[in-house]
């Protein structure tokens, strides 16, 4: 059975060990924990799984940004899109995608914006097969 529920505390080991597929090294749990208690806390944060019978298989976080410009619609930012390499093919990226679309839809947002490293061209196939576009826009990062 397939579901997607936002992350709990009791998730974050197993979530720990999906980031080191994402990032190839291990996250500080002990921080881990931390961070996730003051992200559940607030309600723009969406850190969001998606379980095969039970077992935590992906996830994905959306943040909700306010927004001043035009009519003042909030739009999403998506971040830490990772599917276990145990369950890619099954459709679960596309699902738990579009569980983000539905929550961007419901808080009202005018777009959904991530990034994604150039090598990843597998990943852009599949952003793109769910209507993303590559938007003519450069990626800045200062790593501080």
């Amino acid at each position: 059975m397939i579901s997607i529920e936002p992350i709990e505390h009791e998730d974050l080991e197993k979530l720990s060990l999906l980031y080191e597929e994402l990032i190839g090294s291990p996250s500080d749990l002990v921080k881990m924990q931390a961070q996730f208690t003051s992200m559940k806390s607030n309600v723009n944060y969406r850190l969001t799984g998606i379980k095969v019978d039970g077992q935590l298989a992906g996830s994905v976080i959306g943040i909700v940004c306010q927004d001043l410009v035009g009519d003042c619609r909030p739009f999403m930012v998506i971040e830490n899109v990772v599917i276990s390499h145990q369950f890619r093919g099954l459709g679960l990226g596309r699902k738990i995608m579009n569980e983000m679309e539905n929550i961007a839809k419901v808080a009202d947002c005018y777009y959904i914006i991530f990034v994604s490293s150039a090598y990843r061209k597998d990943a852009h196939k599949f952003y793109e097969s769910l209507g993303y576009k590559l938007d003519e826009v450069q990626g800045f990062r200062k790593m501080i």
